[in-house]
């Protein structure tokens, strides 16, 4: 197919392909699925082998948002039934991340609900950090703690963050259908104000909120043209007491064409398959490391996650290799001092840099070297990734995959980690 030679010789390059045919990406059928999934492949093993990334959340702060967001199951007026607690302490929250690390996680991703931090908050964020650094070397820190005040950035970076996260999640022509509590244009200013303290930005998307083909390629170009270092896909996870707990529009096939769309445009950048992947990729998530090369593992913020040890062994079966705090993520080109998007010709394929960030959330389990089972002792399957009897179709809605986090953080439960 031309279009994919094409898209093949851009990515290798890093040159930006056209809108049309990022859009033609997502308009392929199924029967040339693979031949996408192998075309954005060559440029995904071009720049990043066989490595994958593993990230590890930490809920700081669960539920009691203000704000707004359509998709989040911690909104304002959420009726999902979700783990709701204050600040976790820097003790607390330095457990809950050694579980991942042990697990194999190179990253840590620290979340809080909420519209932004007040300084006191950043405090806390800045001991925790500090607290994680202390006892684990090499371990990269990632902020998400929503839309950043002034010299805010400049303190977590002081304290030993490494990177802030904060998604665009959708175009900028459909962001207020989805949140009215604050703007597209206060989360890009949040971007900045990473890229100006120094700190590697991550920001993505979430795809399945109804938004046409034409909103995802716009967010993925506004997006390389904010120029993050890493870009988390995620996947809308239709929670029951959400103004989208209705909207189940992806189905695997979907999911494997977005996120092939995303390496294209962005052939150099770390991307990661974030909230939602058991929900909508299921049984086809190891074709989604031939796009991806970063992952979270395990439990998400509020939602639960596959089972740690599985996603190791998928990784491992898929022919993949877990990256280690040794390695460099970033290829050499982009790694650089001071964050990133400051040379000129900048976007997702010509920068200096490395990110975090998820819809819903995200952590790895199981360590494969220990033999550990499924975390907390459980025998049977349970959560996403497990296969229940009288499951609807394959094709269709799956609000049997999507359950409630009630382990790890703010729980006395062990982590899936």
């Amino acid at each position: 197919m031309d279009l994919l030679n094409t898209l093949v010789d851009k990515g290798l390059r890093r040159e930006t392909p056209t809108r049309a045919e990022a859009l033609a990406v997502l308009g392929t059928s199924d029967d040339d699925l693979l031949d996408v999934v192998a075309a954005a492949g060559k440029v995904r093993r071009h720049w990043f082998g066989r490595r994958v990334k593993l990230n590890y959340l930490v809920n700081l702060k669960s539920g009691l948002c203000p704000e707004d967001c359509s998709y989040c199951s911690q909104r304002l007026g959420s009726k999902a039934g979700i783990l709701k607690y204050t600040w976790l302490k820097p003790d607390q929250a330095s457990q809950a991340a050694a579980a991942g690390l042990a697990g194999g996680a190179k990253r840590v991703c620290l979340v809080a609900s909420g519209r932004g931090p007040t300084d006191r908050d950043v405090d806390r964020v800045s001991d925790t950090i500090r607290a994680i650094k202390e006892g684990n070397e090499g371990v990269e820190v990632c902020a998400c703690l929503g839309l950043l005040s002034e010299g805010q950035a400049e303190r977590l970076r002081e304290a030993g963050a490494d990177a802030y996260n904060h998604n665009l999640n959708t175009s900028e022509a459909t962001y207020g259908d989805i949140t009215t509590t604050h703007t597209y244009a206060d989360r890009v200013d949040t971007v900045h104000k990473a890229h100006a303290a120094g700190l590697s930005a991550c920001s993505g998307l979430i795809a399945g909120m109804g938004e046409s083909d034409a909103d995802l390629v716009d967010v993925v170009f506004a997006l390389r043209e904010l120029d993050p270092d890493s870009v988390p896909v995620n996947f809308l996870i239709p929670f029951e007491g959400t103004p989208l707990a209705k909207e189940w529009n992806l189905s695997p096939q979907r999911c494997l064409r977005i996120l092939a769309m995303v390496r294209f445009v962005c052939p150099d950048v770390e991307v990661r398959i974030a909230g939602g992947r058991e929900v909508h990729l299921r049984t086809l998530q190891p074709l989604a490391l031939h796009l991806a090369n970063s992952v979270f593992l395990g439990d998400y913020l509020t939602s639960e996650g596959q089972a740690g040890r599985a996603d190791l062994e998928m990784i491992a079966d898929a022919g993949f290799e877990v990256e280690g705090t040794d390695r460099v993520t970033l290829p050499e080109h982009r790694v650089g001092v001071g964050g990133c998007g400051t040379h000129e010709g900048g976007g997702c394929g010509s920068h200096e840099g490395g990110g975090c960030g998820s819809h819903e959330d995200g952590g790895p389990c199981g360590s494969a070297a220990s033999g550990a089972g499924v975390c907390g002792g459980a025998e049977a399957p349970s959560g996403p990734g497990a296969v229940t009897e009288g499951a609807g179709p394959a094709d269709g809605p799956r609000p049997d995959l999507v359950a409630v986090r009630r382990r790890g953080a703010g729980t006395d439960l062990a982590p899936n980690a």
